[in-house]
Formats: structure tokens, sequence, C-alpha cells
């Protein structure tokens, strides 16, 4: 039907504990969801590809590479095939929970700025608390004058507030870190699936 890659996709995993199950189940969703790409569900890295799709692959310069995420990344016609898991019949499981966990976390820093900015949210949030604070101290120092907790709270607001601005600052370095990072993986701008009237492809 002309696909360029060809995917398996994972519809059940038989005899597999919840512990294995449930964060590979959260994990799929949430990169999916903070992905800069599409990164299909329940995929893994065996697939069959194109020698096109191959050589845009081997072009990339980076070395760290999530396969699933730069497969999905190049583009090109795609397919899955839905398969149910069954249980291993020989040999050990040779990815342990720190190898999934690393793999984890390289495929969610190799295709979201999401981490880079957690700390601008976190930050963000952080001020609003802070402003609303001021607010209750001010309200407190009208009508409560001899309150002890306007001492306290203006502690807190102050807490809340350098809190704001370190976090806020980390971010913005974030930001230029997520540039240099982005410029430095050297993906291309776009990739050819095709190429249609000129002899020479090069």
């Amino acid at each position: 039907q002309g696909y360029q890659v060809v995917y398996a996709q994972r519809t059940k995993r038989h005899q597999e504990s919840w512990l294995k199950k449930l964060p590979a189940f959260l994990y799929y969703r949430i990169l999916k969801h903070l992905a800069d790409v599409e990164i299909p569900i329940d995929t893994g890295d065996f697939c069959l590809m194109d020698r096109c799709v191959v050589d845009v692959l081997n072009k990339m310069p980076e070395t760290n590479r999530y396969i699933r995420g730069l497969r999905a990344w190049v583009g090109f016609k795609q397919t899955a095939i839905k398969f149910e898991r069954e249980p291993r019949f020989a040999g050990d499981i040779q990815y342990t929970f720190a190898k999934s966990l690393a793999l984890a976390i390289n495929g969610l820093v190799s295709f979201s700025k999401v981490p880079l900015r957690l700390s601008t949210y976190v930050g963000l949030f952080a001020a609003c608390v802070a402003l609303l604070m001021a607010c209750l101290v001010l309200y407190w120092r009208i009508f409560y004058p001899d309150s002890p907790l306007t001492g306290l709270a203006t502690i807190i607001m102050a807490i809340f507030f350098l809190g704001a601005v370190q976090l806020v600052s980390i971010g913005i370095l974030g930001e230029y870190i997520g540039r240099i990072y982005e410029e430095v993986k050297g993906r291309p701008l776009y990739t050819l699936s095709e190429v249609a009237g000129f002899e020479d492809k090069n």
C-alpha cells in the first residue's frame, strides 16, 4: 500500500505485572501530549523502513537517539500493525527498571521543551501565590493591625516572591539552553520523501 515505515503497536501485554504496565501506559500518554511531534503510543523500536527513511535517519548528526521519536519526526507514510505481546518463552528481560527510566527520560527531553520550561511555570505559580499573600497581608494590616499572623504572612510572602524570581530566572536560562540544544542536534529543517522531475537527485 505504499507505506515507507511499518511499526508494531502493542494492544495487550500478557503476564506482565501492573507495576510494569501502569508506568508504561502513563509514560506513552504523557509523552504523546508533551512531545513536539506525534509519537505513536505503545510502540517499540523494531520496524520496517524503506531505504529513503534509513538514509534520512543516518544523516542526522545527533548520537543520543530515541528511535521511536526520530521515526515519527522524519515523517513519510507510516502505519502500525497491532499485536498482543505474548509471554516471553526464553531468556530474561534485559531492560531493567533503571534502563527503562533512562529511556523514558531520553525520549522526553529529546522531543519536548516542557522540562526546560517547568521552572518557569512553577515560578509563575509562586509569583501568583506571593501576590495573593500580599493582598492578604494588606487586608490584615488594615482590618487586623494587631494580628500576629501579619508578620508570619509577610515572611511567607517574601519567601514565595524570592523563590518565584529565582525559578523564573532559571526558566529564562532554560529557554536559551533549549535554543542551543535544538541547534546542536542539527536536525534538518525538512526531509524529502520523493524527488520528481529531476535527473540528478543530488
